[in-house]
């Protein structure tokens, strides 16, 4: 492990002049944590999903549960990067201006990767594996889409598993 070394006392001095007239920032304003926000995290410690989401604990325990039926479903299945994020857009908004709440995007768990023992490929190491599924919850998250959406989290295996995703919409202002 470096450790830096001390600065000289003419180095100070250089320091200490060339800031001489900054003022110092204002401290941020505390925010006080939401009453319950404490119980909320500890119920959910050990979840890799955030907490904060668009979806109450009842639907949330619903989709988990693999209980609730998308009401749309797009297969990305095949389809350049450039053509699935263009058919997102499309699917994502029209599934929102139609209302619908859960739609189903199903991405493909991407290429497996080699086994251990397998002879080195450089082209095989070389392609990028699971694409879409990758990308599909950054855009998602995306500005143009953001709005739209409420939840995503991975679909429950009768759905697709790994492979899919539900996306929750947030509801339509009315």
């Amino acid at each position: 492990m470096k450790r830096r070394r001390e600065p000289s006392a003419e180095e100070r001095a250089l320091f200490e002049a060339a800031l001489k007239d900054t003022t110092p920032l204002k401290q941020p304003a505390k925010v006080k944590p939401r009453p319950g926000a404490a119980k909320v995290k500890a119920a959910h410690a050990g979840h890799r999903a955030p907490i904060e989401r668009g979806l109450d604990g009842n639907t949330a325990a619903r989709l988990n549960r693999g209980v609730l039926e998308p009401q749309a479903r797009l297969d990305l299945h095949g389809m350049t990067e450039t053509v699935a994020h263009r058919a997102l857009l499309t699917f994502i908004r029209g599934a929102f201006a139609r209302g619908l709440r859960l739609v189903l995007v199903v991405t493909g768990k991407g290429l497996k990767p080699p086994a251990p023992d397998a002879p080195f490929d450089l082209e095989l190491d070389m392609r990028a594996r699971g694409v879409l599924k990758t990308m599909t919850p950054r855009w998602l998250a995306e500005p143009e889409l953001a709005g739209f959406v409420a939840d995503v989290r991975s679909a429950h295996r009768r759905h697709g598993g790994a492979g899919a995703l539900y996306v929750y919409l947030r509801k339509p202002a009315r």
